[in-house]
C-alpha cells in the first residue's frame, strides 16, 4: 500500500473517528446522533465546518472553543488519530475485503464502548445487542468462521462472564461485574468465535489487574472505587484481531 493511498485510508478512518466522538458523547446521554449538528458542549454554539475537520480543527482552535474559550478535551483528536491508524493497519493486514470492513466496525464499536464505560460505567445495549446479530451474520456470510463457532463464541463469551459475575455476587453479596460486560463479550464471541474468548478473558483480566492496581496505588481516590472492565476487554479484543494467527499458533504449540 503506497503512502498516498494510505493517507486517504487514514483520513477516512479519522473522519469516522470524529463520528465515534459524537457517539461517545451522545449515546449515554440519550441524545440523537444526527441532530443537532456538532456544537460546543459548554456554550452550545454550532461548530463551523472547517473547525470540525478531524485533527486539523483541534490544531486550528488550539484546543479551545473559539467562542467561550473552554478547553476541548484531548480525547477528540486522540480518538480520531487512533481510528485513522487502526483503519490503515487493518487495510494493510486484510486488504480491500469485506472482512477488513467488518473488523473495522467491530473495533469502532469497541472504541465507543471503552470510553463510555470509563465515563459512565455502562455499556450501551444499543451497541452490544445489535452487535451480536451482526457478528453472527458476518460469521456466516463474510468472515472465515462457521456459524457454530460463532454460536459457541456467544455462549462462551456471555456465559463465562455471567458465571463469574454470579459467583462474585454470591460470595461478596454485591455486584462485581455488570451485565453490559456479559453482553459485550457475547458480541465479541459472535464476531470472533469461541477460541478468541479464552485469550480475551485472560488478557483483559491481566491488563485490568495490572493497570487497576497501578491506578489505585497512585490515585488519591477511594480504593473501593469501581474500575470499568469494558476498556480492558476492548484492548484484548483488538490485540486478538491483529495477532490472531500468532495467538492460535501459541494455543496449538502449548497443547
Amino acid at each position: 500500500m503506497d503512502i498516498p493511498f494510505a493517507g486517504v485510508i487514514f483520513i477516512l478512518g479519522a473522519a469516522i473517528g470524529s463520528f465515534l466522538n459524537v457517539c461517545i458523547y451522545r449515546l449515554p446521554r440519550g441524545l440523537s446522533l444526527i441532530t443537532p449538528s456538532s456544537h460546543c458542549p459548554f456554550c452550545k454554539t454550532t461548530i463551523k465546518w472547517y473547525t470540525n475537520i478531524p485533527l486539523f480543527g483541534y490544531i486550528l482552535l488550539r484546543g479551545k472553543c473559539r467562542y467561550c474559550h473552554n478547553k476541548i478535551s484531548f480525547r477528540y483528536p486522540f480518538i480520531e488519530l487512533i481510528t485513522g491508524l487502526i483503519f490503515v493497519s487493518l487495510f494493510k493486514l486484510y486488504g480491500p475485503t469485506p472482512a477488513c470492513l467488518i473488523y473495522f466496525i467491530l473495533i469502532a464499536s469497541l472504541i465507543v464502548v471503552a470510553w463510555i464505560d470509563m465515563d459512565f460505567y455502562i455499556i450501551p445495549d444499543a451497541i452490544s445487542l445489535p452487535g451480536i446479530v451482526i457478528g453472527f451474520l458476518s460469521s456466516v456470510f463474510i468472515l472465515n468462521l462457521n456459524w457454530l463457532d460463532s454460536l459457541l463464541g456467544i455462549a462462551l463469551g456471555g456465559g463465562s462472564l455471567l458465571s463469574i459475575a454470579l459467583i462474585y455476587q454470591l460470595i461478596r453479596n454485591k455486584e462485581g461485574m455488570g451485565m453490559g460486560d456479559v453482553k459485550l463479550l457475547a458480541m465479541i464471541g459472535a464476531f470472533l468465535g469461541w477460541r478468541s474468548i479464552i485469550f480475551i478473558i485472560i488478557a483483559s483480566s491481566f491488563l485490568g489487574s495490572i493497570i487497576g492496581a497501578t491506578y489505585l496505588m497512585f490515585s488519591k481516590e477511594d480504593s473501593s472505587k469501581q474500575i470499568p472492565f469494558g476498556p480492558f476487554i476492548s484492548i484484548a479484543t483488538i490485540l486478538y484481531i491483529f495477532f490472531e494467527k500468532q495467538i492460535i499458533n501459541s494455543y496449538i504449540n502449548y497443547f
